[in-house]
C-alpha cells in the first residue's frame, strides 16, 4: 500500500489520520501452530491458510509466558511479564502499572484511531476484569466457557471453570461440579460465542468502513476468539470433518530425562473437566487421549471458519488493501507430548505460537521467515507500520520492530526469543533457532543457585533429554544472552 510505504520511507513524516492504515488484530486462545499453513497435514484450516498466503508467516514465533492473562499483557504492553511483574491470571494491569500505555491507547493517542475490543482480548476472570480503559468504546464481551448440552454441566449447574471465567463463587471453586471436556451438538455457529464474536466483528467492520469514508477515522479492531481453549465445544460438523483415527497422537509421553522437578507438569487445568481423571499422576486412556485431540482439532476448525467470515467481510467492504492484519495465538498447547496437557510450561509446545502479519505494500504474498519473534514485538512492529512514534512506555518496552523482516524474510533483528514461566522459581528461557536454555531460580538469587535445562531441537525435537550437563559451551553462550535481560521482577 503506497500510504504505508511513504510513511516508512520519509522519517518524521506525520500522516493525517485519514491516511493511516487500519489494523485488524485477531487473537486466538490456546492456538498452537496446528494449522495447514504450518505443515500440519491433519489440520482443516482453509481460512487461516488462505490468510497466511497473503502475507508473512513466522515459523519461530513464541509467546512471552504460556498462560492467558500474562500473555495478553505482554502483547498489549510490549513488555515481558518478568519486566512488569504481571505473572498471574489474576494480575491487575492498572494496579501494577497505573499509567501504562497499551497498544490500542498508543494508536488512539498518536494516530487518531478508534480502538475497539470484541471477544476475549484482555483476560477476564480469576478475579481479573481486563482493561476497558484501553479502548475508545466499551469492550464487547462473550463467554469463554460455554456449553449447550445440559449433560455437559450436570443439568445446567455452574461449573468450576465457568465460575472462574465469570468471577463467580471464586471462594467455592472446589465444591462446584466439573464441566465436560468436550461436546459436539448439532447447532449453528452463532450458538457458540466465537460465532457471535465473528458476527459482532463484522458489524464493527461495517460501521468502521462507513466512518472511514465519512470522517477519515482509521480503525484498530481487536477480535478475540476463545476456541480451541477448553472445553472443546464446537458444532458437530467441525468434528465430522476429522477422522479421529488419523489425528496425530503424542509421540513421546515421558518428561525429559535429567530435567529438574520444577519444570515438570502433570494434571492442572485439564483435571477441571470430566471425564479426565482428577488425580495428578493418573493415566489417560487411549480413547480419552484421542477424544481430547479430536476436540482440539475440531475446535480449531470451528474458529478457522469464524476467522474466515471476518476476513471475507473485510474483502467485501473493500478495505483489505488498506488494513494491516495480525493473527496471533496467545500461547501454544500440549496435547499429551511429554505426558503434559494444556500449557503452563517452558517447553516448546506450550510456547510456540502461530504469527501471521499481512501488511499491504510491505509483505509479499506467501512469505515466511525463521526470525525468532515474540509477542512483545507486535506492538512496536504495528506502530512502525502505521507511522506512529516508537512505543515508549512508561512501562518498559522490550519488543523490537519486525518491519525489516517483513520487508526481507532473511533479515534479522535479533538471534533469539525470550520467555519465562513462574513455578515457585522463575524459569527464564532463551530460544534460538536450534536451542532452548531455561534457567530456573528465584528473581535476585545468585546465578549459581539456578537449575538449568538445555534442549537441542536439531537432534532432539521431542525434548527427550536435558543436555545442560553435556554442552557447557552452549549453556555459557545462552546464559550470556540471558544476562543481557534485566533481573526479573519478584514473584507474587
Amino acid at each position: 500500500m503506497k500510504t504505508i510505504a511513504l510513511i516508512l520511507l520519509i522519517p518524521g513524516l506525520v500522516a493525517a489520520a485519514a491516511e493511516r492504515p487500519n489494523v485488524l488484530l485477531i487473537l486466538v486462545d490456546d492456538l498452537k501452530p496446528a494449522l495447514g499453513c504450518y505443515g500440519d497435514a491433519a489440520a482443516k484450516t482453509p481460512n487461516i491458510d488462505r490468510l497466511a498466503a497473503r502475507g508473512m508467516r513466522f515459523d519461530l514465533a513464541y509467546c512471552s509466558q504460556a498462560v492467558c492473562a500474562p500473555s495478553r499483557f505482554t502483547l498489549m504492553l510490549g513488555s515481558h511479564s518478568s519486566s512488569t511483574g504481571l505473572y498471574g491470571l489474576g494480575s491487575r494491569l492498572r494496579q501494577a502499572l497505573p499509567e501504562a500505555v497499551t497498544m490500542p491507547q498508543h494508536f488512539a493517542r498518536y494516530g487518531g484511531y478508534r480502538t475497539e475490543s470484541v471477544g476475549k482480548v484482555f483476560h477476564v476472570g480469576h478475579g481479573n476484569e481486563g482493561d476497558p480503559p484501553s479502548f475508545s468504546v466499551p469492550p464487547f464481551k462473550d463467554k469463554v466457557i460455554e456449553y449447550l448440552d445440559p449433560a455437559s454441566t450436570d443439568g445446567g449447574r455452574l461449573t468450576r471453570e465457568e465460575a472462574l471465567f465469570t468471577n463467580q463463587k471464586l471462594d467455592q471453586i472446589p465444591s462446584l461440579p466439573r464441566g465436560a471436556a468436550f461436546e459436539s451438538p448439532e447447532v449453528n455457529d452463532d450458538d457458540y460465542a466465537d460465532g457471535r464474536v465473528a458476527a459482532e466483528t463484522i458489524r464493527r467492520l461495517e460501521a468502521a468502513s462507513v466512518r472511514r469514508l465519512r470522517e477519515g477515522t482509521p480503525f484498530f479492531i481487536s477480535a478475540g476468539f476463545v476456541r480451541p481453549h477448553l472445553p472443546f465445544c464446537a458444532p458437530r460438523k467441525y468434528w465430522d470433518i476429522h477422522d479421529p483415527a488419523k489425528l496425530p497422537m503424542p509421540r513421546y509421553e515421558q518428561l525429559p530425562a535429567g530435567s529438574p522437578k520444577v519444570a515438570h507438569k502433570r494434571g492442572g487445568e485439564i483435571a477441571a473437566y470430566k471425564p479426565v481423571p482428577e488425580q495428578e499422576d493418573a493415566e489417560f486412556s487411549p480413547a480419552l487421549k484421542r477424544g481430547l485431540i479430536h476436540g482440539y482439532y475440531a475446535a480449531t476448525s470451528f474458529v478457522d471458519a469464524q476467522i474466515g467470515r471476518v476476513v471475507d467481510a473485510l474483502d467485501r467492504l473493500g478495505r483489505m488493501n488498506e488494513t494491516i492484519i495480525v493473527l496471533w495465538g496467545d500461547h501454544g498447547f500440549h496435547l499429551g507430548d511429554l505426558g503434559i496437557w494444556t500449557k503452563h510450561t517452558n517447553y516448546e509446545q506450550a510456547n510456540r505460537i502461530p504469527l501471521l502479519i499481512i501488511a499491504p505494500g510491505i509483505t509479499k504474498p506467501g512469505g515466511s521467515t525463521r526470525q525468532p519473534a515474540g509477542s512483545v514485538d507486535i506492538f512496536p512492529t504495528l506502530a512502525e507500520l502505521a507511522g506512529l512514534p516508537k512505543p515508549g512506555g512508561p512501562q518498559p518496552v522490550d519488543g523490537l520492530s519486525l518491519v525489516p523482516v517483513l520487508k526481507d524474510p532473511q533479515a534479522r533483528v535479533r538471534d533469539h526469543s525470550y520467555h519465562c514461566y513462574p513455578k515457585g522459581k522463575l524459569g527464564r528461557a532463551i530460544r534460538t533457532e536450534r536451542y532452548r536454555l531455561v534457567e530456573w531460580k528465584k528473581p535476585g538469587a545468585p546465578p549459581g543457585t539456578a537449575e538449568l535445562e538445555l534442549y537441542d531441537y536439531q537432534s532432539d525435537p521431542l525434548e527427550t533429554t536435558n543436555l545442560a550437563g553435556e554442552k557447557p559451551e552452549v549453556v555459557e553462550r545462552l546464559r550470556d544472552l540471558l544476562a543481557g535481560y534485566p533481573e526479573a521482577r519478584p514473584l507474587p
